[in-house]
């Protein structure tokens, strides 16, 4: 395996008393799209700061484009490409008038910019918007934007954090579309991500994230296979029927829960365990088996509840 683009060992980051990052350790090959999955405040956000050299790490060791953040900063920041969370894009300008101030920053000749410029806007879709202002642009055309904005030094490495939150699925798909395009062009890609199925799509290998540690890492079918079942029956119950549960599960499935609206049951065959449960005269209103996903590995690694 060649040298990893990005290596952490004992990465931390602390503010005052809080420890936001608490001694990480993960690598990152070129090529890979490679994720950070986890609730708010897990730390993604503060470890993708230290990876763009834009937040001094307060301990352990972090490799970036082989070389150290705290003494390199500016070198391996000319060869990143950022999409933060939030749009910061100038909105008095217009569309290929960000692309050229922000290209210009990294000492891109015009001529070549020019060149670049349109090459991103093709990319973004955005080659009809290029003279309108970006005040005037939808959610999904901004976030395009901020992304082809990020590519325009040419970057070996694009950190994109949570580039799809408050979008629409058709927007949401179509930045994903653009994403694997990049990747499939050797750029690689470090993402931080609510959504399950985002990281699905994208990550070839990711790590959850709580409260400042790593609590799993490898592909999206590697975690589903290794910290739940095959399978989950999901089953909408009667009110007062749910308490008989327990017991008819006994033996049959692995693990199960009981939410408000309806019971999780976590199984490696679903059919089975769900004609088990009609047999033992239990008729839920209704009933779908449906493959385990990341989302259940999230929740059960992470739990349902809210840690603000």
């Amino acid at each position: 395996m060649t040298r990893p683009l990005v290596m952490a060992r004992a990465l931390t980051k602390r503010f005052g008393e809080f420890m936001a990052v608490d001694g990480i350790d993960f690598e990152v090959q070129a090529g890979e799209a490679f994720g950070f999955l986890g609730p708010n405040g897990a730390g993604k956000s503060s470890t993708m700061r230290m990876i763009g050299a834009t937040s001094q790490r307060s301990g352990g060791e972090l490799q970036v484009l082989g070389l150290d953040p705290s003494q390199h900063g500016p070198r391996i920041r000319a060869r990143l490409g950022v999409v933060p969370q939030e749009d910061n894009l100038d909105l008095e300008l217009s569309v290929a008038d960000n692309l050229y101030v922000y290209g210009r920053y990294f000492g891109i000749p015009k001529r070549e910019l020019r060149r670049r410029i349109g090459e991103l806007l093709d990319f973004a879709r955005l080659t009809e918007r290029a003279n309108e202002k970006v005040d005037n642009l939808s959610g999904g055309m901004k976030r395009r934007l901020t992304i082809a904005r990020g590519l325009v030094n040419n970057p070996e490495l694009l950190l994109l954090d949570e580039p799809t939150t408050g979008l629409d699925p058709q927007a949401r798909h179509l930045l994903w579309d653009r994403l694997y395009n990049l990747k499939q062009k050797g750029v690689t890609l470090i993402i931080t991500t609510h959504y399950m199925e985002e990281a699905e799509q994208l990550c070839d290998r990711l790590v959850v994230m709580d409260k400042g540690h790593i609590i799993a890492m490898g592909s999206p079918r590697e975690l589903v296979d290794k910290h739940v079942t095959k399978e989950v029956v999901e089953l909408r119950l009667a009110p007062g029927s749910a308490a008989k549960l327990p017991e008819k599960l006994d033996g049959i499935a692995r693990r199960f829960e009981l939410l408000a609206d309806r019971a999780l049951i976590y199984t490696d065959d679903g059919d089975a365990t769900a004609e088990h449960l009609l047999r033992s005269g239990l008729t839920p209103l209704s009933t779908l088996v449906r493959r385990a996903s990341l989302e259940d590995v999230f929740l059960t690694l992470t739990g349902r509840q809210l840690d603000e």
